[in-house]
């Protein structure tokens, strides 16, 4: 009798732990929970697998007055030894770029313009 009660509280507990992991997966922040009503709308990363990763995204937002901008950008991935992510902000009621590039400056400037700019970098040195 105490084998099976030890391996039931032992199979509870998993459960429990495993449920929570599972919730909290799914239950993590994101740019959305963050007020300015923002959605990332392009993104682009360099194929490289040598040196940096360069990840570039579109992000529009719809309440310029409330957007927490840097919150925002700290959501986005960033790795260390010389990457660089770089986010372009844009006014969602004016147009936005879907498509990006890799390269400099990444999209037509003549035909939309960012409100707001932010870069990102991982460390370069080992923790």
């Amino acid at each position: 009798m105490k084998g099976k009660r030890k391996f039931w509280i032992i199979a509870v507990g998993l459960i429990v732990l495993l449920g929570y992991g599972i919730w909290e997966a799914y239950n993590q922040p994101s740019i959305n929970d963050l007020p300015g009503d923002f959605e990332e709308v392009a993104f682009v990363r360099n194929e490289q697998n040598k040196g940096g990763i360069m990840r570039v995204y579109a992000v529009t937002v719809g309440d310029m007055a409330n957007a927490k901008y840097d919150a925002c950008a700290d959501m986005f991935p960033t790795n260390d030894y010389g990457s660089m992510t770089k986010i372009y902000f844009f006014d969602k009621s004016k147009p936005y770029p879907t498509n990006l590039t890799i390269e400099p400056p990444h999209y037509d400037t003549n035909q939309y313009e960012a409100v707001m700019i932010l870069k990102r970098t991982g460390s370069s040195e080992k923790p």
